[in-house]
């Protein structure tokens, strides 16, 4: 492993006795990797591109504890390269140059320099322009690590350097096997202590897990801390009351809370009320604030119920008073039957094609004048001029309806709202074709 731990500041060293095992049962080699075959697998690219000794500056994304970290310094250790880890929380762009002047100075004795960058999504666009030249001349091997996506988070010219890898969650699966090899592993697991485990007790900690190796080894230390001193069994009940329950994975501006959030949104629009019941819930259960999932369900009222169901708004605000009234858990109630009322509501989305058209009517005729009889006449001047001539007051005709247009001239005819036969709205287009057929009979007297 020559160079490896070279220039390593000391939070890097290899991990000991004392290290947590997450840190003591990292890979040592491809072969031990779980859950990444796509990348490291035989014939699989990134393994190629190190046989062929090509490895060029990339970027790991994948969800906390997939082994981004463990990857970078494996990779490291195959171009036999000094691994420099820099943090983008710890670290700016003053210390990300020193770290690239030494890079420089190391490349000139023939020495490669691995720089690993932590959350490189932290630096923010215009501080990753410090990364640019140093990519281009190779002067390091770049290896950003990011649980973001890096289509939102990276900016273009740093993105088109750099070739995007993406990790996977580890599967439930993978987990287990994890589990099972740190408890038989006598040199960096638990294997000297003679503790075994019920498959129960796996599944459970996996599942706690949430696709993480790093959870899952840390709730197997933890639940291990439950036996007493002549137990040497895992159960499943000893992981329950380790445990309580499964840390939900929801990071409040990454990506997966944007997905939580779309998948509740069209879940509610599909019509689907236990798919939206359920991502209402773990949302919740992951801390989102109610009010934000209360305004999604107003939105939705609005613009896929609308006046297929005109009750449905009233219903989502109704909701958005009873969690400001109440606040949680009561209020969850009433998110929960706004939910479903929406869920199963008739759909329209009329009047925002409605709206729609009108933007494309003021697009075509932007300066469209309003039609005389509707033009008010607060001076004896105006009137003279003919504003207001014409104008037929509703109650003054027979069946409340006058035959008078009013759109301007321009757009006379034109039709924006066209209801559909759901719901409220089949009663919406037979009140208009009544409306057609009263015009049409005043006009006609």
């Amino acid at each position: 492993m020559s160079g490896l731990y070279d220039d390593m500041s000391p939070e890097e060293l290899p991990a000991d006795e004392h290290s947590p095992l997450a840190e003591r049962m990292r890979p040592r080699d491809f072969d031990e990797v779980l859950g990444q075959e796509h990348l490291v697998g035989k014939d699989a690219p990134l393994r190629r591109a190190l046989e062929e000794d090509r490895l060029g500056s990339i970027l790991l994304w994948g969800p906390p504890g997939v082994g981004k970290t463990t990857l970078a310094r494996m990779l490291a250790d195959k171009v036999d390269a000094v691994y420099v880890p820099f943090s983008a929380v710890l670290s700016g762009v003053k210390d990300l140059r020193e770290v690239c002047r030494v890079a420089v100075e190391r490349r000139k004795r023939g020495k490669r320099t691995l720089l690993f960058v932590d959350e490189i999504h932290r630096f923010n666009k215009s501080q990753q322009d410090a990364f640019l030249p140093y990519v281009e001349k190779g002067d390091v091997i770049l290896v950003g690590a990011t649980t973001e996506n890096p289509s939102f988070e990276l900016n273009a010219a740093l993105l088109s350097r750099v070739t995007v890898h993406t990790l996977e969650p580890l599967t439930r699966e993978d987990l287990v096997t994890l589990l099972e090899r740190t408890l038989a592993d006598a040199e960096r697991g638990l294997g000297t202590q003679g503790i075994d485990a019920e498959p129960d007790a796996l599944v459970a900690l996996a599942h706690q897990a949430a696709g993480d190796a790093r959870k899952a080894l840390t709730a197997l230390e933890h639940s291990l801390a439950s036996l007493r001193a002549t137990e040497t069994r895992l159960t499943k009940a000893h992981v329950e009351e380790a445990l309580s329950r499964p840390i939900l994975l929801h990071d409040k501006s990454g990506e997966e809370h944007f997905n939580l959030l779309s998948a509740f949104h069209k879940s509610l629009r599909n019509s689907d009320p236990d798919a939206a019941l359920y991502y209402m819930v773990r949302l919740l259960s992951a801390g989102e604030d109610p009010l934000v999932l209360v305004r999604r369900m107003v939105a939705m009222a609005t613009e896929d119920v609308g006046t297929a169901d005109p009750q449905a708004l009233t219903v989502a605000l109704n909701a958005l008073h009873a969690v400001r009234f109440l606040g949680l858990p009561e209020g969850r109630l009433a998110m929960g039957e706004a939910v479903v009322y929406l869920s199963l509501a008739p759909r329209s989305n009329a009047v925002y094609r409605a709206l729609e058209a009108c933007d494309e009517a003021l697009r075509d005729e932007p300066g469209a004048r309003v039609p005389m009889h509707l033009r008010n006449a607060p001076t004896r001047f105006m009137k003279d001029q003919g504003y207001g001539k014409g104008y037929q007051y509703a109650h003054d005709v027979e069946e409340g309806v006058a035959d008078m247009g009013c759109l301007p001239d321009e757009l006379a005819g034109r039709c924006f709202y066209q209801p559909g036969d759901r719901g409220f709205e089949k009663r919406i287009r037979e009140r208009l074709l009544e409306l057609g057929r009263i015009r049409k009979d005043s006009g006609k007297g």
